[in-house]
């Protein structure tokens, strides 16, 4: 009788968990959800400010991407039987008002270029973070549709987070710092501060 009843509540303690894990599963659904859709509406205005060719090419292409991941969610949201529905993302709130006061602070050009791509790699790997972690949940709940989708949507955000990088590397931040050097010739005091500054020791 003793063994009975310890079995019955060790199966309600293992299905109170389960239960606990898929609520959680799908309120982090609706956050990035939530969080795609917000990024639909923010790319474009980080597209509008960007001034290299090549970062314009990349931030075209994760919206398109970021498109599909929406309707993703929503094939998602489906193959669990539940409604597509948003909760506010504040983590991701703050990124993209991050994002915004970059653009605000730094006039057109390179340096407003390199803030752009650090704002979009922050966002990245929100978004990694995210999926990876959904990904893992969804493995763990036996929900293999949703597997396969979100390792899709995991895959897309690593493969953009390279590519800013590569970008960043390759010129933005290499041109960033001979605007720098350029100003300092136009200002010599500036220059004088940053070698003092140099030689500062902490």
């Amino acid at each position: 009788m003793k063994d009975m009843k310890n079995t019955v509540t060790k199966s309600k303690s293992k299905n109170d968990t389960t239960q606990g894990l898929r609520n959680l599963f799908v309120a982090q659904l609706k956050d990035i959800y939530w969080a795609e859709k917000a990024l639909t509406k923010a790319i474009p205005k980080m597209i509008k400010n960007v001034t290299s060719a090549e970062l314009n090419k990349a931030l075209t292409s994760h919206l398109k991407q970021t498109e599909e991941q929406v309707t993703r969610l929503e094939d998602l949201f489906s193959t669990i039987g539940k409604k597509a529905i948003e909760k506010k993302s504040d983590a991701m709130a703050g990124l993209i008002k991050e994002a915004k006061r970059i653009i605000k602070e730094n006039k057109r050009g390179i340096v407003r270029d390199a803030g752009i791509i650090l704002a979009g790699q922050k966002v990245e790997h929100y978004e990694i973070a995210t999926y990876g972690t959904l990904l893992s949940f969804a493995k763990t709940l036996g929900e293999n549709e949703a597997v396969a989708l979100l390792e899709k949507s995991l895959n897309e955000e690593k493969s953009s987070n390279e590519k800013l990088s590569q970008i960043a590397v390759a010129s933005i931040n290499k041109d960033a710092t001979e605007e720098n050097k350029k100003a300092d010739e136009f200002q010599p005091e500036r220059k004088e501060k940053r070698k003092e500054l140099s030689e500062i020791e902490y």
